[in-house]
């Protein structure tokens, strides 16, 4: 590389749950520099999540850890020219960017689901993604295959 490797930024905690992990996952969530309105859905939707949440020893915060914990993917498929054939390598993660992943998955299939605003269909998937079902889930779970059936190529790893 030319260039040195860019200095991480420090993240603030945000303001309701005090934690890093809702900054980050909010600054993915918003469109055209907009935070507030990314914050509010998230505020809405995990207030949607709390009121449909069945047991009461979870807080709402903590069933969309279990959801974005549930959707982190634990190795990926790789392209890897080897002589004129393109083979899928399996390769595991490091822990930044399967959060980043599992965020990334949790956001864009919360915004193709068919309910009427962004804070619902965003806890529809916490909620479904908390009970180990949804789309982001299913996305995982193929990952996951692709890379056992690459499984064999995995000595061809850069």
């Amino acid at each position: 590389m030319r260039k040195k490797q860019a200095k991480k930024r420090p993240l603030l905690p945000d303001p309701k749950f005090n934690d890093k992990l809702v900054t980050r996952f909010v600054n993915m969530m918003m469109w055209s520099g907009k935070k507030s309105v990314a914050f509010k859905i998230f505020y809405d939707a995990i207030d949607i999540v709390g009121s449909k949440k069945s047991d009461d020893e979870k807080t709402a915060l903590d069933i969309w850890k279990d959801a974005l914990s549930n959707v982190m993917p634990h190795v990926e498929v790789r392209s890897r020219r080897v002589g004129g054939a393109t083979f899928q390598i399996p390769s595991p993660i490091r822990s930044d960017r399967k959060i980043s992943i599992a965020m990334k998955w949790l956001i864009n299939f919360s915004r193709k689901r068919n309910e009427k605003s962004m804070a619902q269909k965003l806890a529809a998937e916490i909620i479904a993604a908390s009970k180990e079902e949804g789309s982001a889930v299913k996305k995982k779970v193929d990952t996951h295959k692709m890379a056992e059936a690459n499984k064999a190529f995995s000595h061809f790893r850069f």
